[in-house]
Order: C-alpha cells, then sequence, then structure tokens
C-alpha cells in the first residue's frame, strides 16, 4: 500500500492528494491511508497539511526517494523471523537452529533491502506508465 500512495503522490506531481483520493486509488478506507501516511511522514517521505488546501506529496523528487526507504519506514519486523518457542537445547539441531537460521535471515534481509535500493519511485512509476492499459486510465 504504501509504494501505491506513493506512486500516486509521484504521479500527481507534486499536487496535494486527500487521503480520500488515495483511499480511492487502493480500494480501502481513508482513516487507512491516513496511518499510513503518518508512517510515511516520519521518514519524511511526504510532507501532509491540514486545513485550506490539504493533502499529501512527495518531500522529494521520485528518482531520490527508493523502495528500500519505503519497506524500512512501513515494516516494523523482520522479514524473517524465528519462531518465539526456544528449541529443545540438548537436541544437536536444537542447541544451534536459531543462531544459524538468524545468520541465513540477516543475509536474506540485507539482500532483499539492495535489491530495493535500486528500484526509486519514479524508475517504477514509469514501469506502471509504460505498461499498456495502465496509461488509458486517468488519476482523479
Amino acid at each position: 500500500m504504501a509504494v501505491h500512495v506513493l506512486a500516486v503522490l509521484a504521479y500527481k506531481e507534486g499536487d496535494r492528494v486527500t487521503s480520500t483520493l488515495l483511499a480511492g486509488s487502493i480500494n480501502t478506507n481513508p482513516v487507512m491511508v491516513r496511518r499510513l501516511l503518518l508512517d510515511l511522514q516520519r521518514a519524511k517521505l511526504v510532507e501532509t497539511c491540514k486545513g485550506a488546501g490539504s493533502g499529501s506529496r512527495l518531500s522529494r523528487s521520485p528518482g531520490r526517494i527508493n523502495l528500500a526507504e519505503v519497506f524500512r519506514a512501513v515494516e516494523d519486523s523482520e522479514s524473517f523471523a524465528t519462531p518465539n518457542r526456544k528449541p529443545n537445547a540438548a537436541c544437536p539441531v536444537g542447541n544451534c537452529i536459531r543462531e544459524t537460521l538468524n545468520r541465513i535471515f540477516l543475509s536474506a534481509q540485507n539482500a532483499l533491502e539492495r535489491d530495493l535500493e535500486k528500484t526509486t519511485l519514479a524508475t517504477l512509476l514509469d514501469m506502471v506508465k509504460t505498461s499498456g492499459a495502465c496509461g488509458q486510465k486517468k488519476v482523479s
């Protein structure tokens, strides 16, 4: 949802966009969008104003926002996690499985974020615009 919101804001090229319009694009409730916008605002990805001229817009150009920043702004837990329940320490596998998995998961998390860093919001929006039918509809 965060990438969708930011893509609409990028599409609107600096115009302020209301949570109602964003919710309509995502097909969700404006309250959900406002909660998401708070996370994006804390990450300094969007600026939001209330009152006259209300709405949100990107805080910087879409070419200077990468998907890893978006991911970090909205993901509050690790993508990969070991179970809360501790395994049997007397078992040769249980004794070291958590430590081993944590190293593997950390490596995978780092690879995910490195890959997301390679794609900017501008690149994503260009892909959306050139993907055929998307170019025929206009965001109102």
